[in-house]
């Protein structure tokens, strides 16, 4: 069964570059078909797309971040990683890693990213 977890600082200064890595494990990043997504929630709000990859190592991205986000990965780690520049307390969330198939079916636990100088 493929597990995802999230890691990275928990606190990021206004104007920084937020950085998180999705850890796999089960299953591998370049398997056909599967997409690797970045979802955060802000606190008291809904949950917000923020981009893919695909198993190609394809990107798409949530137009309104589109000019703060870029996603990478490491296929001999087997991890995908988000970049989020010049971040604001707008910011603040909790980020989700997840696996896309057919549907969502596979969601790391989230991690809470505060933006605060």
């Amino acid at each position: 069964q493929v597990q995802l977890q999230e890691s990275g600082p928990d606190l990021v200064k206004p104007s920084q570059t937020l950085s998180l890595t999705c850890t796999v494990s089960g299953g591998s990043i370049t398997t056909t078909y599967y997409y690797w997504i970045w979802i955060r929630q802000p606190p008291g709000k809904g949950l917000e797309w923020m981009g893919t990859i695909s198993y190609r190592g394809d990107t798409y991205y949530n137009p309104s971040l589109e000019s703060r986000t870029s996603i990478s990965r490491d296929t001999s780690k087997n991890q995908f990683t988000l970049h989020l520049t010049s971040v604001t307390p707008e910011d603040t969330s909790v980020y989700y890693c997840a696996r896309r198939g057919i549907s969502l079916d596979a969601w790391g636990q989230g991690t809470l990213v505060t933006v605060s100088s």
